[in-house]
């Protein structure tokens, strides 16, 4: 093969890829933060799951990045193991529009879509519309891209040994395997199936070989999902299992139909003048009759993932996910990990204090190892937070996810400094363990009174819909003022104790300073609540 038609296949494919990645982030975008709350919210049945899964995967062009957003939706608990299964299995199904629009054949028009995509982004200013000008100019590059593959493989016909090699992939297993190497290089079952649909419109590959390539296509996506769930949890982890499960029974079934079926004649008898559209017939029919298979069994496919990766005690703990690995999606549920992040903090300071609590209204030994490890981990979480938001700096992300993203990196501050004032606590905890001075009845009445203003405090922001409704926010400012007059009284009190000789100096030093930090855990919980009040952010307790 002369060296012209090598630079000219490389440079197809490098536009088929380009015009790939526009169309796609194009949609995307367009799309915004809608993709977020369609997968979270429109999934009470198995079948409206699919149709989401089905029609989010059509919008974006990329099943990969609609498992990438729901492995971060699981990972996050924002979604059940078990309702992943339906999403994924969309997914699959709306992962074959990009080989039916290939199928179109529109290349002798593609310049045009190149065109009128370029002006709009080149000269509009709306952002929307410069968005959609990406999908239309991905389209448009895309099949010039492919019209530049078709060209350089078209010499490949009267090559001897490409169509030797071409032939051994109709034996299945390396078929399979090819298509599953590819497929994972270049991390997009559409672009490698567009390839494939290349060869096949220069009958470089017959349409047996071509099946089996397919399958294993199918196999080579998961690889993407595999990487995004690496740094998750064990559940993320199950759920790209999930995917590789779905498409191996896919493969496993119909690699038995083809072999002992006339199925791909049957297929190629339905577009006898187009390969193009047989192979994407293929697609199509492999993932919707594999999600018709596996339908009735969805559930159990979710338990087979259990078995294989049990549940361990430390799962109840956090685990973050998509901080070493932001691609295609991950702008959908960044929000939702930093919330994440954001929501362990503050669940993590409501356990300090109440073990704090303890040391001063029950007498009871301060437990330094609990609370310091809980303080490392709050670090931990604000440090994991503050990487994030570095990544997203790189990403284009809707305007609206960004200001929530901007919040919560402010909102971290406030419950770090929370868990800061935990800790004097604790110090002063020890501190009255050491010397065994234990709190009089009518400072321990008066705590009592502040420890019931910062729970009420807690569990108000916690409430899921406290950015819907005013009254919370009012609640919580009337707590923090009264929190202010306790104190301002309590130290009044304090004065007269000592006064009377009722109280011993050390403790009023003491007592004096846990005031004050307590009403800084009040005035930063106020932060909080004022920041969280009409956005979608949350601090709900999860179980």
């Amino acid at each position: 093969m002369e060296l012209s038609y090598i630079l000219k296949l490389l440079g197809g494919l490098a536009l088929f890829m380009y015009g790939m990645h526009m169309m796609s982030n194009g949609l995307e975008q367009t799309a915004g933060d809608k993709l977020k709350s369609i997968l979270e919210k429109l999934t009470k049945n198995r079948f409206l799951a699919i149709l989401v899964g089905t029609g989010i995967t059509a919008v974006i062009q990329s099943s990969s990045a609609t498992t990438v957003m729901v492995i971060g939706f699981v990972n996050s608990g924002l979604m059940k193991l078990h309702k992943a299964v339906w999403i994924i299995m969309g997914a699959n199904i709306g992962t074959t529009i990009t080989g039916q629009l290939i199928a179109l054949d529109i290349k002798m028009i593609a310049p045009i879509f190149a065109i009128i995509g370029t002006f709009m982004v080149t000269f509009l200013k709306n952002k929307k519309a410069n968005h959609l000008g990406d999908v239309i100019a991905g389209l448009g590059i895309l099949f010039i891209g492919m019209d530049f593959m078709g060209s350089a493989m078209s010499p490949l016909k009267d090559n001897p040994a490409f169509v030797q090699l071409m032939t051994t992939f109709s034996n299945p297993i390396y078929g399979i395997l090819a298509g599953a190497i590819f497929t994972a290089i270049i991390q997009s079952s559409s672009a490698s199936i567009g390839i494939l649909q290349t060869l096949a419109s220069q009958k470089l590959i017959p349409l047996q070989s071509s099946a089996f390539v397919l399958f294993g296509q199918n196999m080579g996506t998961c690889v993407t999902a595999f990487l995004a769930s690496l740094g998750g949890n064990r559940n993320a982890k199950r759920t790209a299992l999930i995917h590789l499960l779905f498409n191996f029974i896919g493969t496993f079934a119909f690699l038995i139909i083809c072999l002992a079926t006339p199925f791909i004649s049957f297929v190629e008898n339905l577009t006898p003048n187009s390969p193009i559209a047989q192979v994407a017939n293929i697609h199509t029919i492999f993932n919707i009759a594999t999600t018709l298979l596996i339908l009735p069994f969805g559930e159990k496919l979710a338990d087979i993932t259990l078995r294989l990766l049990p549940i361990l005690p430390e799962e109840k703990t956090f685990s973050t996910t998509m901080v070493n690995d932001i691609s295609l999606g991950a702008s959908n549920i960044a929000v939702a990990e930093l919330n994440t992040y954001l929501r362990q903090m503050f669940q993590t300071t409501r356990k300090s204090f109440e073990s704090i609590s303890a040391t001063y209204l029950l007498g009871a030994k301060c437990d330094v190892d609990y609370i310091r490890k809980n303080e490392d981990y709050i670090n931990s979480l604000n440090l994991q937070i503050s990487e994030f938001m570095t990544k997203l700096s790189y990403l284009d992300l809707q305007e609206s996810d960004q200001q929530r993203c901007n919040l919560i990196f402010k909102l971290a501050f406030d419950v770090e400094r929370i868990g800061d004032h935990i800790i004097n606590l604790q110090e002063y905890g020890v501190m009255l363990n050491h010397k065994e001075i234990l709190f009089e009845a009518s400072i321990q009445k008066e705590m009592e009174q502040m420890k019931e203003n910062i729970e009420q405090t807690y569990q108000i922001l916690q409430t899921e819909t406290l950015y819907q409704k005013k009254t919370k926010l009012e609640e919580i400012e009337q707590l923090e003022q009264d929190m202010d007059d306790m104190c301002r009284l309590f130290r009044k009190n304090q004065i007269k104790r000592l006064k009377n000789e009722e109280s011993d100096p050390k403790t009023t030093v003491i007592y004096s300073d846990l005031l004050t930090n307590m009403e800084r855990i009040g005035d930063h919980m106020m932060n909080l609540a004022q920041a969280l009040y009409n956005v979608d952010v949350d601090l709900q307790y999860s179980k």
